[in-house]
């Protein structure tokens, strides 16, 4: 990026000369220069990254010889049609090994360092080297035993390569570049003995000990002591999973509370992660420890994952846990579709008395009872279907059964076909994320009983939507209207073969057969209007500008 805008940067070769081009997206400019290497060079581009500064584009290559060469390009040239020629400098030498040919590349990590792929030494292994381009020393080394396809990436101040078989991901944060650092770095290179103490000191450290004798003495016991401590204490989460393995649910539960209470770390989630998997593999190995608390207590620090997991959601369909299900379906973003219809079977199939047992989160569903609404909505829905009047035949499409019981939308959402509890599992599945081509197989499994009163629920939400013009459901998280309509298309795409055969579910697919067509009708009657109001405003437009006044009344009906 140059001043906020995209430049392309791409580097070709013929007959051993090479040239880089420079595509300028926010002038449309494409600019040629020829790389003029030096007398005693006769190597191959490997590599190459690029930085840029106010006024030129640094472009570093690596090459066979395994030196990385410079090349400074204005961001504004002077000619950009013509051919310019510019010549590489020497920046590093020798950082990888000449004889490397594969597993080599280069990345810019700021203006003063550079991170390298590739063996230091012919004989070597693969390195990943940070370099200092400043002060010309090596800040640090990672060995990659298993080899690497010499592709490497950085962003968000992490590392990302292929090493083997895997994508590695190694976070590094450049310190400021200073002479002390580096000269510590070149004799810490020079001298790799066992010496662990830094080669500079932090004076702010030595604050309020003073510089006489005696205070020194002092400040070097204290910092011994505390030395000392920190290397005999683990961290908290390795003394929190080592009592994971062998302490009582009570005592686990009380020091998991102690160890939230800390601090979070940025790998606080691989943390969590790692303290959920400890405690399924001692439930997997011991069936009667089932740290329920802890586990809903870990799920509620929204940094888990199905991906993270995956075994937390299986154990808790195998207990027929409804609320640490409930809680996953909303924290999780990323559960299969096949888990999310294996929740749904649950949620359904579960008793009543089950459910009045559980706690469940109610947010989602309002009450429905309310007498003086009710009227009032029986008394609209008499005259008005959502701003559709069945009583006046003035669709020719819509059948003339619509006409017989007006009340029958207004009968069916008095009462809701499941109990509160089991209305909120329900909803959780509803805000689930899914791929439909990877949920309808498994929705064929569902019982036609199952998605009979699912469907019923759906056409109950549905109506309730239909009775105010916003078209929602009150609550807190109520599903949208588009979450209902696709979870009724998914059902009936996926079981229709099956609900059709079923008495009980004749009278619901008539009338969500009659409803979809009162719906039709409304649409087909605000399409009239709106040609009509654009009709109207191409006469405005073709009115004498001169006119000041004027009456005019369209008749629509």
């Amino acid at each position: 990026m140059v001043f906020r805008h995209p430049v392309l940067i791409f580097i070709t070769e013929k007959h051993g000369n090479y040239f880089a081009y420079i595509q300028m997206f926010n002038s449309r400019t494409l600019s040629k220069y020829t790389l003029l290497l030096g007398q005693e060079e006769k190597s191959v581009i490997q590599s190459f990254s690029a930085s840029v500064d106010r006024k030129f584009i640094s472009l570093m290559s690596l090459s066979s010889d395994g030196c990385i060469y410079e090349t400074l390009i204005p961001i504004h040239p002077s000619d950009p049609e013509k051919n310019q020629r510019v010549v590489r400098s020497l920046l590093l030498k020798t950082v990888v090994s000449g004889n490397a040919r594969n597993g080599v590349a280069l990345t810019v990590l700021d203006k003063d360092h550079l991170a390298v792929l590739g063996p230091p030494l012919p004989a070597s292994k693969e390195c990943l080297s940070i370099w200092n381009t400043k002060f010309q020393t090596l800040q640090t080394s990672k060995e990659l035993p298993q080899g690497t396809s010499g592709q490497l990436w950085y962003y968000g101040e992490n590392l990302f390569m292929l090493h083997g078989k895997f994508l590695t991901v190694v976070p590094y944060k450049c310190e400021v570049s200073s002479l002390a650092g580096a000269l510590g770095k070149l004799k810490h290179s020079q001298d790799p003995g066992p010496q662990t103490v830094p080669h500079f000191v932090n004076w702010e450290t030595s604050q309020g000990y003073g510089l006489g004798s005696q205070n020194s003495e002092q400040s070097k016991r204290i910092l011994r002591r505390r030395k000392i401590e920190v290397s005999v204490q683990p961290p908290a989460s390795k003394q929190l999973l080592s009592t994971i393995k062998k302490d009582s649910e009570k005592h686990i539960e009380v020091e998991l509370c102690k160890f939230l209470a800390i601090k979070q770390t940025p790998d606080f989630h691989t943390v969590i992660g790692d303290i959920v998997l400890e405690l399924l593999g001692r439930h997997k190995a011991e069936p009667s420890f089932y740290p329920r608390n802890s586990l809903m207590q870990l799920i509620q620090t929204h940094v888990l994952s199905y991906s993270l997991c995956p075994g937390l959601m299986e154990v808790a369909l195998e207990k027929a846990d409804v609320q640490m299900l409930q809680l996953c379906l909303q924290q999780f973003p990323d559960i299969p579709e096949s888990v999310t219809c294996a929740c749904l079977k649950i949620f359904l199939s579960i008793s009543d008395d089950s459910l009045q047992e559980a706690e469940i989160n109610m947010e989602s569903v309002s009450d429905y009872s309310d007498s003086v609404q009710e009227e009032k909505m029986e008394e609209q829905m008499e005259i008005l279907h959502n701003g559709f009047n069945p009583e006046e035949e003035n669709c020719d499409n819509c059948d003339r059964e619509l006409n017989e019981k007006p009340r029958d939308a207004a009968e069916e959402t008095t009462s809701c076909p499941v109990i509160p509890k089991r209305a909120a599992l329900l909803n959780a599945i509803l805000h689930s994320a899914y791929s439909e081509m990877f949920l309808l197989p498994h929705l064929k499994d569902i019982p036609a009983q199952h998605v009979t009163l699912f469907l019923q629920y759906l056409y109950f939400l549905y109506l309730k939507c239909s009775e105010n013009a916003t078209m929602t459901l009150p609550g807190l998280h109520p599903p949208t209207l588009n979450q209902i309509m696709d979870w009724i298309c998914l059902l009936l795409d996926a079981n229709f073969t099956v609900v059709v055969m079923i008495p009980e579910a004749k009278r619901l697919l008539l009338s969500l057969y009659k409803f979809v067509k009162s719906q039709i009708c409304i649409c087909s009657e605000l399409n009239k209007i709106e040609v009509s109001f654009r009709e109207l405003q191409k006469l405005s437009q073709e009115k004498n500008s001169r006119e000041l006044y004027s009456i005019e009344v369209l008749e629509l009906f």
